[in-house]
């Protein structure tokens, strides 16, 4: 009798621990990937007394031409009316899917913008065995994914006006502040080039007309023109961001993670798919290198592979980034 009790016992156990599974599942890709979310914060990186600058923060969208939920709730953002787009990257989940990223972000034209790509820009989703990531980062070139048309999409972020920031660098003025870019294609495939990041900013600091002597009066020195510096990635690993912060860079801007995409509450994040810290998975923190530090602001995404379309405490968002002046 105390066998079968037992062994009724296990069975119960068993059994809420598979209702307590499906129902999980069933919240994480029928509800919670859809629960799109803003999330805000401050950062005091400005010179002081410069005009507060707002900054949407876009990532990691994977977008399925299909997904019109997705597009609508990222054409409302353009009703915050943001200063600056920072896009960090795997826009594209689908052969078809830049039908639907000009959807999402034709509201955006005519603000300034940059962007740099992620591996998903290049590659299309495949099917993976999820235990993998906690192996390791994904970091191989997928050899037998369908190609998706990068130069489109590029040729796209161009006409929007944005700066293409794939190994290059770039500036834009915005509310009186000159804001200087740098930035790398996609670490997570090797296609950075970190090394050509000094010379981009020699080049571009070179050809700035307030560099000319004829241009700048002579009795406003130049380090009068507030500056600050902004480094832009898809996939924030370390040997990236030490890098960006060796660069001078005050503020970086990073995608990639997902935010662990399945977290578990009071834990959070199972993998990273990089080598981050997982307690800088996701949202803003600080990065140091080498007695230097920078602002990080990591974003969880708005997609999911087409493959995983599952997200457990971890809600898609996008982040409007408020820069401030520093006290």
């Amino acid at each position: 009798m105390a066998r079968r009790s037992g062994l009724h016992a296990a069975g119960t156990a068993l059994g809420v621990l598979a209702a307590a599974g499906a129902a999980a599942f069933a919240w994480g890709t029928l509800v919670e990937r859809r629960l799109f979310t803003l999330r805000r914060v401050t950062v005091p990186v400005l010179p002081a007394g410069a005009e507060s600058i707002r900054v949407l923060h876009l990532s990691d969208l994977h977008m399925a031409p299909w997904q019109s939920d997705k597009q609508e709730w990222v054409r409302s953002l353009a009703d915050l009316k943001p200063d600056l787009i920072v896009d960090t990257g795997d826009n594209l989940g689908h052969a078809d899917g830049l039908t639907g990223i000009e959807r999402a972000f034709e509201r955006f034209q005519g603000i300034p913008g940059v962007f740099a790509h992620g591996s998903n820009d290049y590659f299309g989703p495949q099917l993976k065995n999820p235990l993998k990531y906690f192996v390791g980062p994904s970091t191989k070139k997928p050899s037998t994914a369908p190609r998706l048309d990068n130069a489109a999409l590029t040729a796209y972020f161009r006409s929007l006006g944005w700066l293409d920031l794939n190994n290059a660098a770039g500036a834009v003025d915005v509310r009186g502040t000159h804001l200087e870019f740098f930035g790398v294609n996609d670490p997570h495939i090797h296609f950075d080039r970190v090394e050509a990041i000094p010379g981009a900013l020699d080049e571009l600091r070179e050809n700035d007309p307030y560099a000319e002597d004829a241009l700048w009066p002579q009795d406003a020195p130049r380090a009068d023109r507030p500056t600050v510096t902004i480094g832009v990635t898809h996939s924030p690993y370390r040997r990236v961001l030490d890098a960006f912060v060796t660069y001078g860079a005050a503020m970086i801007f990073a995608g990639h993670t997902h935010g662990g995409q399945v977290c578990v509450p009071g834990f959070g994040a199972l993998v990273t798919n990089c080598d981050i810290p997982r307690s800088q998975v996701k949202g803003l923190s600080i990065w140091r290198h080498a007695f230097r530090s920078a602002f990080l602001n990591v974003s969880a995404g708005l997609g999911t592979s087409i493959y995983a379309p599952v997200r457990f405490a971890c809600r898609p968002e996008a982040t409007l980034v408020t820069l401030t002046a520093s006290a």
